[in-house]
Formats: C-alpha cells, sequence, structure tokens
C-alpha cells in the first residue's frame, strides 16, 4: 500500500503549483500587516455598531441626552467609517474613492446640522429649579436636568434651589480670558506624563480660583441664593454641586468634580468658583481624554441646592449592582448626612425589598458608630452616634417601601435602572437629593425587569432583549431563504442567527427570536427602527418552538410564554418620550439620519456596492463583509512559502504547516521547525485541532478502498485538468495569531478552508468555511457537497452550496460556543477526506450525515455499502 501511494504521489507531483519563492522575513511582514489592517477594520466595525445603538437608544426619546452626546457619537462614528475605509484599502490593495466621498459629504451634512442649531450656552444665567426639566442637559448640565425633571414632570420632593448655567460659565471663562490661559497651559502637557498633566491641572485651577466673577454674574448669584434661603437668611445653608455637559446622562462622571456641603450664602460665589475648577483636576482631564471628550465641548453648571440637615440618608439602586437579574432593590442607610453610606467609613444598613410588591425581603442593620453633620463654621463634622441609635435601622419599612415606590417609578419614568440619592429630614420627610443612571452593574447583567406574569406558562428564559416590548403570534421559523419569503403576516419569526436580510419580514412580524445574535449587530439596528420587540440569544430557541405554535413573546423580560398573555400585550407603555418633541431631539434626528439607517442588507445582492451606500452604518456593513472574503483569501498567499512556516507533528494526516502572525505559538516554542500541539497557544487553532488530531480509534477504523481510490485517479488523469485546479498532496496550511485562524487544507483534488476569529467581543467572532472540488465525477463530488452543508446546517452554520462547493458562515456568539463549532469543524475535515469516492447514490448523502452526526470518526464502510446496493439514478446527458 505505502509502495502505491508512494508512487502516485511521485506521479502526480508534475501538477503541483509553484509559486515564487519570497524571503522569510518580506512574507511574514505581508500576513502581519494583512492580519493588522483586518484587526483594526474589526475594532473600529464594533465601536460604530455601539454608536449605532447608543444613537437608537437616544432617538427613543426617553433618556438624557445633550449637544455633548450628539458632537461625540458623530464624530466618532465618522473617524471610525473614514478607519475602516483605509484598513480595507491596505488589506484589499484596492482603492475606495466612492466610500470616502461619501462619508466625507455625510460628514459636512452632519457639522452643518449642528452648526445650524441655536447656541446651547446662550440665555439666562441663573434658572430656578422649578423652571428646569430633562431636555435642558445643554444649559444646566445633566445633575440639574435630572432634577428638575425629578421635580417638574415626576412630580417628587426635592430640595428648593437654582442652577447656575453653561451660559454664567461661558461668560466668566470669556470675560477673564480663561479659554486663552487654559489652551496655553495645555501645551505643556506632555504625552503620557503623568506628572506635566498634574502640574498643568493645578496651574488651570489657580488661573480659575484668581479670576474674577463678572460683577453682574456674582449679584445674581448673590440674588438667588437669598431667594432660595426665604425667612432663613443667613442661617440658610446650600449644597453646590457639579452639573456638567454629559454628567449624568450617557456617561458617568460620578465622583470625577466636586461638590461642596454646608455653604453659608454669603459663599456661594466662591463656592461655584472651586467647583467649576474642579472640571481641571488631573483625574477629571484624564477621564474625559480616554472617553474621547474634547475640551472645546466642555462646560460646567452647577447645582446650588438648601441643605438638608439629614436625620438619615443613603442611597437607592433599582437593580442590585452584583447580581442584576435578581428581582430586587437595595436601599443603604447611615445616620447623618449621605456621604458615608457610599465612602467606606462605616458599613450601612442594607434593606432589600422586591422589586414587584415593594415588601421588605431582607434586612441588615449594621453597627454606625460614627456621622457626618454640618458644621458651625462651614463645611461638615465627623460625630460620634449616640449610643442608642447605634444599632438601630435608619429606616422602617414603611420609609423603606415609600423610597422602594418612588426608585421604581422614576426607573420607569428614565427607562433605565437608577442610582437615587436620598435623604430624611429631621421630621420624618423625605426627599430625592439626585436620580442617575445605574452604570456600575456586573457585566453581561441581565435587565429584565419585573416578575412572571401569574399563571402563565413560561416556555423559554434568557438572551438579551435588543427592542423591548410585547409581541405575540405563531412561530414561524425561518431556517432558509424561501422561510423567509413565505412570512406570514403576524407570526413571530424563530431563526438561528440574527439576519439584517430580516427587515423584508420586520413590518409582518409580531416577534424576533433568535438562537444567537448581538443587541449592538445590524440586525438589532433595525428591529429597533422598526419597533419589533426583538429577543436575541436565546439559546435552542429553534428546538424549543414548533412551527405554528403560538407564543408572547417579552423582550423587556427576555421570556417567552406560551399562547397569547393578554395582560402584556395590552400594556400601554408607561415610560413618556420625555425628549421627544424638543429642539435636541429633533437635532439628534437630523444628524442619526446620515450615521444610522442600514439598507444595504443581501450581501448577493447586486446592489451590495459602494455606489448603494447612502448612510455610516451602510459603508460599515460593505466594508465588514467584504473583509471576509479578503481574509477568506488569504491562505492563497501561503502555498510555496515553506521558509517562513513550522511544521505540526501531529497524526492529522495533512502536511500542516504553520504560519505564525503573533501569540499563535507559546513562546517556549521559539523557532522551531517542528512543533507539536502542545506549542500551540492559538484558541481557535487549539479548538480545531480538537477533531482535527486523529485519534488511535480514527487511525484503526479509516477505511482504504484502494480500488475505488485508483478509479477515481485514472478518471482524473484521463481527463482534462483544470486550470488551478488542486493536486494530490499539496501542503495543507494554519495562519495563526492568539484569536485568530486562517486554515488551509489540499487532501487529493479537494480545498477546504476556515478562517476565523474567536475571542472576547461576540461582535467580532465568526467562522466562515468553504469546501470543493473531489476526485470523483461531478455527480458524487455534488453529493459530498450536499452531505456536508447538511452537516454544518445541523451545526449551525447558514449554508450556501453549488454544484461541488458548499460554504458556510457561523457568527457573533461568544468563544466556548465558536470553540465547541472549531471541535466539530476539525472532526468534519478529517471524515469528509476521500469520501466523494463513497457517494454512490442518493442515499449515501443520508448516510453521511446520519454517520458523522452520530460522533463516529469517519464515513463508515458498512453504510456506504448498503447505499451502493441501491439502483443508481440515470445520469443527465449535456
Amino acid at each position: 500500500m505505502g509502495t502505491v501511494l508512494e508512487g502516485l504521489r511521485g506521479l502526480f507531483s508534475g501538477f503541483r503549483r509553484r509559486s515564487p519563492s519570497v524571503g522569510r522575513e518580506e512574507t511574514a511582514a505581508i500576513f502581519r500587516n494583512k492580519y493588522n489592517e483586518f484587526q483594526s477594520l474589526l475594532e473600529s466595525n464594533t465601536e460604530l455598531l455601539k454608536i449605532f445603538s447608543e444613537m437608537e437608544v437616544m432617538l427613543d426619546g426617553r433618556e438624557v441626552f445633550g449637544m455633548a452626546f450628539i458632537r461625540s457619537r458623530t464624530s466618532r462614528a465618522v473617524f471610525h467609517a473614514i478607519r475602516m475605509i483605509r484598513s480595507f484599502e491596505r488589506l484589499s490593495a484596492r482603492p475606495q474613492p466612492v466610500l470616502l466621498a461619501l462619508v466625507e459629504r455625510l460628514s459636512a451634512e452632519i457639522k452643518g446640522v449642528l452648526e445650524g442649531r441655536a447656541a446651547p450656552h446662550l440665555g439666562k444665567p441663573v434658572l430656578r429649579l422649578s423652571e428646569v426639566t430633562a431636555e435642558m442637559v445643554d444649559q444646566v448640565g445633566g445633575k440639574c436636568a435630572n432634577l428638575g425633571e425629578v421635580a417638574n414632570r415626576v412630580g417628587l420632593p426635592v430640595p428648593g434651589g437654582f442652577c447656575v448655567t453653561t451660559a454664567a460659565f461661558r461668560s466668566f471663562f470669556e470675560q477673564a480670558g480663561l479659554f486663552e490661559a487654559i489652551a496655553s497651559i495645555r501645551l505643556g502637557i506632555a504625552p503620557d506624563d503623568p506628572a506635566s498633566m498634574a502640574a498643568a491641572a493645578e496651574d488651570i485651577q489657580a488661573a480659575i480660583l484668581r479670576a474674577p466673577l463678572p460683577e453682574d454674574l456674582a449679584r445674581e448669584l448673590e440674588a438667588a441664593a437669598g431667594e432660595s434661603a426665604g425667612d432663613d437668611g443667613d442661617a440658610a445653608r446650600f449644597a453646590v454641586r457639579s452639573s456638567a455637559i454629559g454628567e449624568d446622562g450617557e456617561l458617568s462622571f460620578a465622583g470625577q468634580y466636586l461638590t461642596m456641603l454646608n455653604v453659608a450664602p454669603d459663599r456661594i460665589v466662591s463656592a461655584y468658583k472651586f467647583v467649576i475648577a474642579s472640571l481641571y483636576t488631573p483625574r477629571a482631564m484624564s477621564y474625559r481624554l480616554l472617553k474621547g471628550i474634547p475640551d472645546d465641548d466642555v462646560a460646567m453648571a452647577a447645582a446650588c441646592l438648601r441643605l438638608v440637615p439629614s436625620r438619615a440618608a443613603g442611597v437607592l439602586y433599582t437593580r442590585l449592582p452584583e447580581d442584576p437579574c435578581r428581582d430586587e432593590l437595595l436601599i443603604n442607610a447611615v445616620w447623618g448626612l449621605g456621604p458615608y453610606a457610599v465612602d467606606g467609613v462605616v458599613t450601612p444598613d442594607a434593606v432589600l425589598l422586591d422589586r414587584g410588591s415593594l415588601a421588605v425581603t431582607r434586612r441588615e442593620t449594621a453597627e454606625k458608630p460614627r456621622m457626618l453633620v454640618p458644621s458651625p463654621t462651614g463645611g461638615l463634622t465627623d460625630v460620634p452616634v449616640p449610643e442608642h441609635m447605634r444599632a438601630k435601622p435608619c429606616l422602617d419599612d414603611a420609609a423603606a417601601r415609600r423610597l422602594g415606590a418612588w426608585g421604581m417609578f422614576l426607573e420607569r419614568h428614565f427607562g433605565r435602572p437608577q442610582d437615587m440619592e436620598w435623604a430624611m429630614d429631621a421630621k420624618g420627610e423625605l426627599l430625592v437629593l439626585q436620580s442617575r443612571q445605574l452604570t456600575a452593574l456586573a457585566d453581561g447583567a441581565c435587565l429584565a425587569g419585573g416578575p412572571p406574569v401569574p399563571g402563565a406558562e413560561i416556555l423559554a428564559e434568557g438572551g438579551q432583549g435588543a427592542c423591548s416590548g410585547a409581541g405575540a403570534g405563531p412561530v414561524h421559523l425561518v431556517l432558509g431563504s424561501d422561510d423567509l419569503e413565505a412570512f406570514p403576516q403576524g407570526a413571530v419569526l424563530v431563526a438561528p442567527h440574527s439576519d439584517p436580510q430580516f427587515m423584508v419580514a420586520m413590518k409582518r412580524a409580531a416577534a424576533i427570536v433568535t438562537d444567537h445574535g448581538s443587541v449592538t449587530g445590524h440586525m438589532a439596528s433595525l428591529s429597533r427602527e422598526f419597533g419589533v420587540p426583538t429577543l436575541l440569544g436565546l439559546e435552542g430557541a429553534t428546538r424549543r418552538f414548533a412551527q405554528g405554535e403560538v407564543v408572547t413573546v417579552d423582550a423587556a423580560t427576555a421570556r417567552v410564554y406560551r399562547g397569547r398573555v393578554e395582560s402584556l400585550l395590552r400594556q400601554d407603555d408607561e415610560v413618556e418620550p420625555f425628549m421627544a418633541g424638543t429642539q435636541i431631539h429633533a437635532i439628534l434626528a437630523e444628524a442619526a439620519r446620515r450615521v444610522v439607517p442600514l439598507t444595504l442588507l443581501d450581501p448577493k445582492s447586486p446592489s451590495f456596492t459602494p455606489e448603494s451606500c447612502t448612510s455610516l452604518h451602510d459603508v460599515t456593513r460593505l466594508l465588514h463583509e467584504w473583509s471576509y472574503g479578503e481574509m477568506f483569501a488569504v491562505s492563497d498567499l501561503a502555498s510555496g512559502q515553506q521558509g517562513v512556516t513550522t511544521v505540526l507533528d501531529a497524526p492529522t494526516g495533512l502536511d500542516l504547516h504553520i504560519i505564525d502572525l503573533g501569540g499563535g505559538l507559546r513562546e517556549e516554542a521559539g523557532r522551531k521547525r517542528r512543533v507539536a500541539p502542545g506549542d500551540i497557544a492559538s484558541r481557535p487553532f487549539l479548538a480545531l485541532l480538537k477533531g482535527l488530531v486523529l485519534t488511535e480509534e480514527a487511525l484503526a477504523v479509516r477505511p482504504v478502498n484502494l480500488g475505488g481510490f485508483l478509479s477515481v485517479m485514472s478518471e482524473q488523469l484521463i481527463a482534462q485538468p483544470k486550470a488551478g485546479s488542486d493536486r494530490f498532496g499539496d501542503k495543507s496550511y494554519a495562519i495563526v495569531s492568539d484569536k485568530y485562524l486562517n486554515f488551509s487544507s489540499r487532501v487529493g483534488y479537494h480545498y477546504g478552508v476556515l478562517d476565523c476569529y474567536c475571542g472576547a467581543t461576540v461582535n467580532k467572532n465568526y467562522i466562515t468555511f468553504s469546501f470543493a472540488g473531489g476526485a470523483a465525477d461531478d455527480v458524487k463530488r455534488a453529493r459530498r457537497a450536499r452531505a456536508i452543508g447538511r452537516i454544518l446546517e445541523a451545526l449551525g452554520f447558514a449554508v450556501e452550496s453549488a454544484k461541488d462547493r458548499v460554504s458556510g458562515r457561523f457568527q457573533k456568539v461568544p468563544a466556548p460556543l465558536i470553540e465547541e463549532k472549531l471541535a466539530h469543524m476539525g472532526r468534519l475535515l478529517q471524515f469528509t477526506r476521500q469520501t466523494d469516492m463513497l457517494m454512490v447514490s442518493e442515499e449515501s448523502v443520508e448516510a453521511m450525515v446520519a454517520c458523522f452526526l452520530s460522533g463516529a470518526p469517519c464515513f463508515d464502510p458498512a453504510a456506504a455499502a448498503r447505499a451502493q446496493s441501491a439502483p443508481e439514478p440515470p445520469q443527465a446527458v449535456s
């Protein structure tokens, strides 16, 4: 047997393709550069999908935002779109002038939209809190806007007071020449030098504190303080809090800026300047740099509120930060003023309440020996808690339930989990001091809201809601394009993967559920645009729900119920879009029209071209799809580059050469010419090897049908060779990094290519696979392609096939699932070797699929023999 095979290798060696020799370092650089450009493109694609999602959330009108949000998101979107274009040009060596011209035009239009609005910093320097609502965020900052919304639209009690606006800030800085002074000081900051940042921050703050406040502004502050003090006069005390643009809105600036407590009316002006100066602490400047907020967009408002000399105070979280999936909210409470509730100086009381009934579910009453109280001379002082109060709870059940009800009301109003500061005055009255989006939630947090519907049967729960709401109808499984074309009105679309092509059914769909998908993906964006309740990543949905079964999908709570749940379907949306109809919302909508819409859906369509793109989202979709094809073709560069490769020493049955892009091999492997599986560091390649390396069982039972083998070889020798076809005995290549794998397998006359990314970012992860060719006739090769396609579909791949070629894609799932599929793919690559000669009838297709799915290491010859006994259908004559 060995002699025969060696002879065949020699006989066919003349058919091998020859590649010109290229230097080791030059070739390695080509591969690394291509991979680096691909990485850059993927990173920008991920950032753009996040931006699209954030803009769509704000367009919903249920969250506070200002011009800082619009400017930052649109400028970042343009930057990353251009970065994707440049990366693709270098990856493919194909210029993209049409795409560049489109992005430049869209950028100019967005700039025109933003510049054409009324200047946000014109208007009153001081506003009473009773005048403020959420849409005034550009004038009063996030903290004041939120508190004004709580008081004037939600109707909860808050301290009295006033807001010093961004108009006052601009007036102060312009008259004092501070903008120019700050710009000059910033020139001395060296990149990556914390010491120069700290020195510049100190100089900027000193300049602000030295500068005199304009006389008219100082008079307005004093008048507002006197009005807010009322009958208390000079005895009144204030809390002067930062309210920066962006603060308590789309970004969390918690702890970045200064709050001054127990400020006398005659100290308001100096306290205001100290708060403004905190805009330029080293920490705050570094935070803005990290978040991409330019200094041109920086402005500070301030909230001047009557200080509540609280008997008790604390914070309320409408979700448990460490376990958001639990249907409980948490209240922390301390004696005195609130800072000790979060500063860790004392252990606060903890009261947990059920989010639905507001019943107290657990209490933890701590020993509280110290508390903060206002000092007679200004500021705060630490004093001992009276002995009889130290172990006593700060809140009774009634007060806790009242706070819990307020927290849930605010969550419904703002549409997000809330972090609410509260205080109880000496008379036992409760007040809201602040409410903002709760950002400190555990990674992968489940934000499903509310308990299950009583009496309704839950069929499944899990996944993430991409578009909130509820919808009911009969299940319609979409496993291919035919299923999509026949989609009925009012059905629930259930599919293995999210897909932008589902847009054609979105006007008819009651809801969408998929096994896999990302809430920041292309289809999720479309589902939000069309308002279709959508639940993504509900594992096994396509197996759990039967065709035609009536279900109710509640995307808000990530649950699917049996039948129609009328109480969910009748529920009116309790969250009013309070930003809708405002000037700032209209500006966002106009800018987003150039950024968010997706019209480029089907990669196979003739209109999937640069000329058809109309938005930044279209550009993103096109380049992301094209980049797969460019990386898939990387293996074509590998043939003949033995000078830059390392050989894998393992029983794979392949002449397998490795090209390491960096991080694919363990450091200790060095420059070895031969490596073992234990030397591999690449996450996807290790997963593939689990199925690719042959076990002793597989080696023992692998069938060798020499007669059939020689017959198909002779058939290929007699036939005219196809140009560019692969020949027996070619090398196979694995191009690897720590997270990337491009694997090309050349065995006999077939060619298989697998391209994969496997990392922590779900939106980047994918497997693409293509298999073609063989040594048998066209009919047998086509049967094997159909069998491989059936196997890929069973593994969850989206599949396309034509003649003897089959391809599949699996994408946007967590890394462990990618690794699981790669192990199957390794086994499939082994399983399909030389099986074309066994595909003697149509029954062989079913036999091969069943054999693979049973876990067998290779195609069972007995199954093939049984299939061979069936009569061969007549062949078509061309």
